[in-house]
């Protein structure tokens, strides 16, 4: 059972690092943009990244049932503590941090079902119409994918120690 459980950890975890190393990896080009480029470019991501989105919340399900079934005190026990901890970290900034800049991007454009239901969950920030406001967004939203990504790389390394441990 753990090592199913180690598996689809590992496996659902790389899924989601992979969204958040994109996000950090465009980091320096974005910010050349200037603000209706950088807008026109964020609205792009939603429909593709999204779909990945569901698997944050299932990873950290994953680590914690894993937690469960390993033996408590030992190392991999430690290593996969070590996951889950980052793991909701990583969720906690995107509901704090991103997801409220995320609405604002969003706010114009024309969403229906799941997405709808989604992104109109959480505050709301308030874009200003001058032209600082919007920076100030921008690298909220840009620097929290950042500590994102090295949070799920942290969580993905530490579940492949995991995996390694006999």
């Amino acid at each position: 059972m753990a090592f199913v459980l180690e598996v689809l950890a590992v496996l659902a975890t790389a899924v989601v690092f992979s969204p958040a190393l994109a996000h950090a990896l465009e980091f320096p080009g974005k910010l050349r943009l200037e603000r209706g480029d950088y807008l026109t470019v964020q609205r792009i991501y939603y429909p593709g990244f999204t779909a990945v989105g569901f698997l944050e919340p299932v990873s950290s399900l994953l680590v914690l049932a894993l937690l469960f079934v390993l033996p408590a005190g030992g190392a991999a026990f430690w290593w996969a503590l070590i996951a889950f901890v980052a793991l909701v970290a990583m969720q906690a900034i995107y509901w704090l941090v991103t997801h409220p800049v995320n609405r604002v991007w969003l706010k114009e454009q024309q969403l229906s079902g799941a997405g709808e239901k989604f992104f109109s969950s959480g505050r709301q920030e308030k874009l200003e119409a001058g032209g600082e406001a919007w920076t100030g967004l921008r690298d909220r939203w840009e620097y929290s994918h950042i500590a994102r990504a090295v949070l799920t790389g942290v969580a993905l390394v530490s579940l492949t120690i995991v995996a390694a441990i006999p």
